[in-house]
């Protein structure tokens, strides 16, 4: 079948709320330049970033479409594009995803293997890698360690919760409702917590006194000090999200008493080259297949209900990972 020349999509001319996010049905479809590959894609994850993106937290670029993975078929290639062809089902992560059609970088695409459907690969590309880096290469987590994730019941925190059990972690994690806590404990958080004034306390009863061997945070202002308070002695404070605002700026002597390790590492960095990305992606992939993880899509949404796609996502009303159905 042909390409079209026109596509649906969501286009943001300006920073905002939900308001600027445009569903159009004229936008032009993308050609692939030297290197990228042109997907059609079936489905578009929906990621916390993009709202950084859409609010301009996060600077970018104006007009664009947002969205940051797909999954879907190619449908035409350009150049060197690491052994892929037209007709392979791929899953990437790339910019413009919001669309029935995006052209992208094949660096960060690769084949979907057999036995894990498109939707199952959306849901678990770009969250999936990111708990993956985090435990691989932020702090190496370890067969035994105290472990605080908090937001244990989004999208990154789920796949935390399996993949520190699959290590040998114990897994305390933070969620805002007891269905969300029920929800991490099935996930293999062996704790879930609300998150209030007697989180310390309780933490440090859990772990006998002696604190958490890191904190995955991707809460960011609201939780910081907690993360202080509860990390232990030569402990790992990592932030790698905002979605309470940005963590504010910070004394270095505050780390002094404990010698804890602070950083903010971002997905990007750990896969920056080809080979780094195809290593995590073969390992996501293989842990699905041996490992059965739960993969827990919170809703699929219609590509004209983005706005109600961010308000759910940004309102706390999800759990696990929303998709949008090209």
């Amino acid at each position: 079948m042909d390409t079209p020349q026109t596509m649906k999509g969501i286009w943001v001319e300006k920073a905002g709320g939900t308001e600027v996010l445009q569903y159009k049905t004229d936008l032009p479809v993308p050609e692939p330049k030297d290197g990228e590959i042109l997907v059609k894609n079936d489905f578009c994850g929906v990621n916390y970033i993009d709202i950084y993106f859409r609010t301009g937290v996060y600077p970018s670029p104006k007009p664009e479409v947002l969205g940051r993975e797909v999954s879907g078929t190619i449908v035409s290639t350009n150049g060197n594009v690491y052994g892929l062809k037209t007709g392979d089902r791929v899953v990437c992560l790339c910019a413009s995803g919001y669309a029935e059609y995006t052209a992208t970088s094949a660096k960060h695409a690769c084949k979907i293997p057999d036995g894990i459907n498109n939707e199952t690969a959306c849901a678990a590309l770009l969250q999936g890698l990111t708990a993956l880096t985090l435990i691989r290469e932020s702090y190496e987590a370890k067969k035994g360690d105290w472990i605080l994730v908090h937001a244990a019941a989004g999208g990154v925190g789920l796949w935390l919760c399996q993949l520190l059990k699959a290590v040998g972690a114990k897994v305390i994690g933070t969620a805002s409702s007891e269905e969300k806590r029920k929800l991490a404990l099935e996930h293999g958080a062996a704790h879930a917590l609300e998150s209030n004034a007697d989180l310390a306390a309780k933490i440090k009863e859990i772990t006998g006194g002696q604190g958490v061997a890191a904190v995955y945070d991707g809460v960011g202002k609201a939780t910081f000090d907690t993360d202080l308070e509860v990390v232990g002695r030569k402990g790992n404070v990592i932030c790698f999200g905002n979605a309470s605002g940005p963590v504010e700026p910070l004394a270095l002597h505050r780390l002094t008493p404990k010698s804890i390790k602070l950083l903010r590492p971002m997905l990007f960095t750990y896969i920056a080259r080809r080979d780094e990305f195809e290593h995590y992606a073969n390992e996501l992939f293989d842990f699905i297949l041996k490992e059965q993880p739960k993969v827990q899509i919170h809703a699929t949404y219609a590509l004209h209900d983005i706005a109600k796609t961010h308000e759910d996502l940004e309102g706390r009303r999800t759990a696990g990972k929303c998709l949008l159905k090209a």
